[in-house]
């Protein structure tokens, strides 16, 4: 299975510590934010990855190459102007063929298990199953959460005990071959609901480290948590 690291956000809310360098670079510990991926990823057996980029995206590729330091092959997807995930997913279709993908959003920090889920793209054929998130408990700045998950295992927008999207999952590439090509900006969330709305998505709950490293503060959380794992 191929994987996808989304690395191609501004990074806004981390500014001015994003202005000169691409908010998957900030350093966490002993490696830059996008390198706990990458690690994981290959320890997963998971080594052929794409990743997109387009703010100071030549740092990007300057700091990981292609790849093989890393014990991975990263093959680049630029994008002129930043596509919103769904668009930058869809833009590097033809990077990640015709098979179900993992997908992770370049600026979390997370002990999820790539492997396991890896393990779940068999189920994707790519009609009555085109994807499956990994649900995390809401965090504070997220209380209200996103999505529920059914008795039998699918994602719905409504219900009870609703989650925080973590921003991993598989795809089938199918999921998003509706969408333009060449690629437009477009966001992820109305390609979920439609699936949701089809019952071809399914979710799990993921109950152990998740950490959204969206702000100063919560980079220096990730960075704590770096240390605990190092000591």
């Amino acid at each position: 299975m191929k994987a996808m690291i989304l690395a191609a956000g501004r990074g806004e809310r981390m500014r001015p510590l994003t202005d000169h360098t691409p908010k998957p670079l900030l350093q966490v510990g002993a490696e830059p934010l996008i390198g706990w991926h990458v690690r994981r990823l290959a320890a997963a057996g998971v080594t052929e990855l794409v990743i997109n980029h387009a703010w100071l995206g030549d740092a990007l590729e300057r700091r990981l190459g292609d790849g093989r330091d890393w014990g991975v092959h990263i093959a680049w997807s630029p994008e002129a102007v930043a596509l919103e995930t769904a668009g930058g997913i869809a833009n590097a279709l033809p990077l990640l063929g015709a098979e179900p993908f993992l997908v992770v959003n370049g600026d979390i920090f997370t002990d999820i298990d790539f492997a396991a889920l890896a393990r779940r793209g068999s189920e994707l054929d790519g009609s009555q199953k085109q994807a499956r998130l990994i649900m995390v408990d809401n965090p504070p700045h997220h209380p209200d959460g996103d999505f529920s998950i059914t008795e039998t295992g699918l994602a719905r927008r409504d219900g009870a005990n609703k989650l925080t999207y973590s921003g991993v999952a598989i795809y089938h590439p199918e999921f998003f071959a509706g969408l333009p090509r060449p690629a437009q900006p477009c966001k992820l969330l109305p390609l979920l609901l439609d699936g949701m709305a089809r019952g071809s998505i399914a979710a799990e709950h993921h109950r152990g480290q998740w950490l959204d490293v969206g702000t100063p503060e919560r980079l220096d959380a990730a960075r704590a948590l770096a240390a605990g794992m190092t000591e």
